[in-house]
C-alpha cells in the first residue's frame, strides 16, 4: 500500500503554527515528521507567497498566518486558506506535545484496526519535491 497523505508539508506547516504561533521548527518539523532545515525552506516558501508572516520576538519567532490568503490549485478556487485551518484547528496537539496516539490510555487500544498497521515514516522534501510524495 502506498504511504501518502490528503495534505502537503506545506499545510501541514500552516496547521502547526495555526495550533501554535509561537512554535519552534524543530517542533514543526518533528510534528510533521521532516527535518528542521526542510520546515525553514517551507516558511520561506509560505512567507514569500504571502501566507505567513513572522516577527522576532525574543530570542524566538512568532508566526501569523494570513487566512484569507486563497488555495493555490485551480480546483479550490474561492477556497481560503483559513477555511482548511478552521477544519483542521483542533485535529490535534500544537507542537512539541504529545498526540492523543502517544499517550497511554487506561488499558484500551488507541490506534484502529486501520491504523494499527500502518508503518512508521519519516519524510523530507529535496530541492526538487514539494513534499507531497513519500522518500
Amino acid at each position: 500500500m502506498a504511504d501518502w497523505t490528503f495534505l502537503t508539508n506545506h499545510a501541514h506547516v500552516m496547521v502547526c503554527l495555526r495550533r501554535d504561533p509561537g512554535a519552534r521548527l524543530r517542533d514543526v518539523a518533528a510534528a510533521i515528521g521532516i527535518t528542521e532545515r526542510a520546515a525553514q525552506r517551507i516558511v520561506a516558501e509560505l512567507e514569500e507567497g504571502g501566507y505567513l508572516t513572522r516577527a522576532r520576538e525574543g530570542r524566538r519567532n512568532r508566526y501569523t498566518l494570513h487566512s484569507e490568503m486563497p488555495l493555490r490549485h485551480r480546483l479550490e478556487g474561492g477556497s481560503c486558506i483559513g477555511d482548511l485551518l478552521e477544519s483542521l484547528a483542533n485535529g490535534g496537539p500544537p507542537p512539541g506535545q504529545p498526540s492523543l496516539l502517544d499517550r497511554p490510555s487506561r488499558g484500551r487500544a488507541l490506534a484502529t484496526p486501520a491504523t494499527a498497521s500502518l508503518p512508521e515514516r519519516r519524510r523530507d522534501t529535496g530541492p526538487d519535491d514539494e513534499g507531497d510524495h513519500p522518500q
